[in-house]
């Protein structure tokens, strides 16, 4: 890989200048050496503390999945751990249901297929000595949605319960058992999963920042499962220490623990890439990658392999960028062009088109990650739509990992195989609903919604349930003010007064969500990983016109028997009261009221 740094120097400050990111790090290793290693900007703006490639400590984000997989994996090759061993075979203090299908196989955790919810809003702190221990926190597992091994659908808590595993089998605690049999042995002297970490390590850790105006603002530091990337750090030394490891198959990572991780071992189509343990496949150029992104809120990294060619490549920067997770993109980005530029596309024989018709694949989709809190409504306002365009071919929206090209065309190569026009990626369809590959997010599969489950006609009935309560919350006090001014006297006022309250709640939570989500979006990271006072009042909001909505319904029907109001009076309020009831249906499903009512 000659001149690799004159490479990535007329890229990397020119990225963190444009994208408002204080600093980076890149390692490139190739022939079972590193022959790039570098820091750009800073690590510490206050401090003025510069990026050390040796030195600097970068939260890990979910890349520390990949060290857990190889911890369980090492215990397999010991013949400790049975990769095809129900999980409930080591657990002691708990035990996980076996119902919804066959039960959760150890191999289901680490390839993102064991069936769980996930659900992280809230489950991190922002001091390490208020985290629970691993046993507590893996007992304090999510909903089953669906068999294991039938789906894969990222998920944190499968890699918690991995982690605790490598507890419960090696007998001792899950970082101590990293950091002896894993990271001393690798060199890896810069890398913890500890969450109380060395003097030494911490102070040289960097901070997370986000734009602000001509600065910078930190994010907080949180801590939570070490195991799923809550916690752990590391340098970018580190990490080509690591990955030079994985691609000579080095016996020290456990006996054949590379070849298993980054041998395929689940596909949602055996045409497209597939997971091997803790890594993915993302061919590029006909050549065969696996990769392992990071994110923790300030920090986005990602880690890619190419075994064929002994070289591996990683990138971390300390900042969202201009944009919430736009350290990501710029990574991926970034990963492409040395890809693209040391292994350029080899020229395979094209795909005919098979000109089949299409269009019973179009419908709206959205992620298999099924998220277990109010970060369910992510997929409300932002499914992947797929419609067919003739001739066997598809356009689609929303499913580009690139937010600058949100839209892409397909060509049908196969039944229900597809090819990106002037791209690389392909997609495929099962027939009964499900959509593999795209590569929105790792570890994704997608299915489809339509009817009554569709996003978008519960994009309609919101849009309906806001309409009627901006209505009514400006349309009551007028409507009042108007009576007074006229003396008149009003009959059964508190019925609309219900109506306006329920209004003013919805409109309150609707403002938090806005404020959090889009007007302070770079500061989500913050409120989805720690909590929010404001969040909590939002669903209190939510929560309590949940309730009242029952109260609108009894108004509209006592309404009718005893003929309160004039005819036009009972159908505009009857009419509010279906379309609050249809908001709050969308709202329950998306879980956007109270924990006591969020929907399984």
């Amino acid at each position: 890989m000659r001149n690799v740094g004159s490479l990535v120097d007329a890229i990397v400050p020119n990225q963190l200048a444009e994208e408002k990111i204080p600093g980076a790090a890149v390692t490139v290793v190739a022939g079972g050496r590193t022959v790039f290693s570098k820091g750009y900007g800073l690590a510490d703006v206050g401090r003025r503390m510069p990026v050390s490639a040796e030195r600097t400590e970068f939260f890990t984000g979910s890349l520390a999945k990949t060290i857990t997989a190889n911890a369980v994996l090492k215990l397999a090759g010991e013949g400790r751990i049975d990769l095809d061993a129900d999980v409930n075979t080591y657990l002691r203090r708990f035990k996980v249901t076996e119902a919804p299908g066959r039960p959760v196989r150890v191999r289901d955790l680490l390839t993102h297929t064991a069936g769980f919810e996930d659900d992280v809003l809230g489950r991190s702190w922002g001091d390490p000595d208020d985290v629970p221990r691993l046993a507590d926190l893996a007992e304090d597992r999510p909903d089953r949605v669906r068999p294991p091994g039938t789906l894969v659908a990222y998920d944190n808590y499968a890699y918690t319960l991995a982690g605790y595993l490598v507890e419960v089998v090696s007998g001792q605690p899950f970082d101590q058992y990293v950091q002896r049999e894993l990271l001393a042995p690798l060199g890896m002297s810069g890398t913890t999963f500890a969450l109380r970490r060395p003097p030494a390590i911490d102070a040289a850790l960097a901070k997370g920042y986000r734009p602000d105006g001509d600065g910078f603002t930190a994010y907080r530091r949180y801590y939570g499962a070490a195991p799923s990337g809550v916690g752990p750090v590391t340098t970018a030394a580190d990490m080509g220490r690591y990955m030079i490891a994985q691609l000579r198959h080095d016996p020290l990572l456990g006996k054949d623990a590379a070849v298993r991780m980054q041998a395929r071992q689940y596909a949602q189509d055996p045409r497209l890439p597939g997971m091997g343990y803790g890594l993915e496949e993302w061919p590029r150029n006909g050549r065969r990658r696996l990769v392992k992104g990071g994110d923790v809120t300030g920090f986005h990294q990602i880690m890619a392999l190419l075994p064929d060619d002994g070289v591996g490549i990683y990138v971390v920067y300390n900042g969202e960028g201009t944009s919430m997770g736009k350290g990501t993109v710029l990574a991926e980005r970034l990963v492409d062009r040395l890809v693209d530029r040391y292994f350029p596309a080899r020229r395979p024989a094209p795909s005919r088109p098979i000109g089949a018709d299409a269009s019973k694949y179009a419908g709206t989709y959205v992620p298999s990650r099924r998220r277990g809190d109010l970060l369910r409504f992510s997929t409300l306002f932002n499914p992947v739509t797929v419609e067919a365009t003739g001739d066997g071919t598809l356009h689609t929206t929303g499913l580009s990992p690139d937010p600058d090209k949100p839209e892409q065309d397909w060509t049908q190569i196969g039944p229900g195989l597809f090819a990106e026009r002037g791209g690389q990626e392909r997609i495929a369809f099962d027939g009964h609903g499900r959509l593999a590959g795209g590569h929105t997010e790792e570890a994704s599969a997608f299915e489809r919604r339509d009817g009554l489950s569709s996003p978008v006609l519960h994009q309609v009935l919101v849009y309906a349930g806001l309409t009627a309560f901006l209505l009514s919350f400006a349309g009551v006090p007028i409507a009042a003010l108007v009576r007074r001014l006229r003396k008149r006297r009003a009959d059964h006022p508190s019925a609309w007064w219900l109506a306006w309250l329920t209004s003013a709640l919805v409109l309150v939570f609707v403002a938090v969500l806005a404020w959090l989500f889009i007007v302070d979006s770079n500061n989500a990271g913050d409120v989805i990983f720690l909590g929010s006072p404001l969040l909590t009042g939002g669903l209190l909001a939510s929560s309590s016109a949940f309730v009242l909505t029952a109260g609108l319904a009894i108004c509209s029907i006592i309404a009718w028997l005893r003929r309160w109001w004039c005819l036009p009076s009972r159908i505009a309020y009857t009419a509010h009261t279906l379309c609050a009831a249809s908001f709050m249906t969308v709202a329950y499903i998306y879980h956007l009221v109270g924990g006591v009512f969020a929907a399984s």
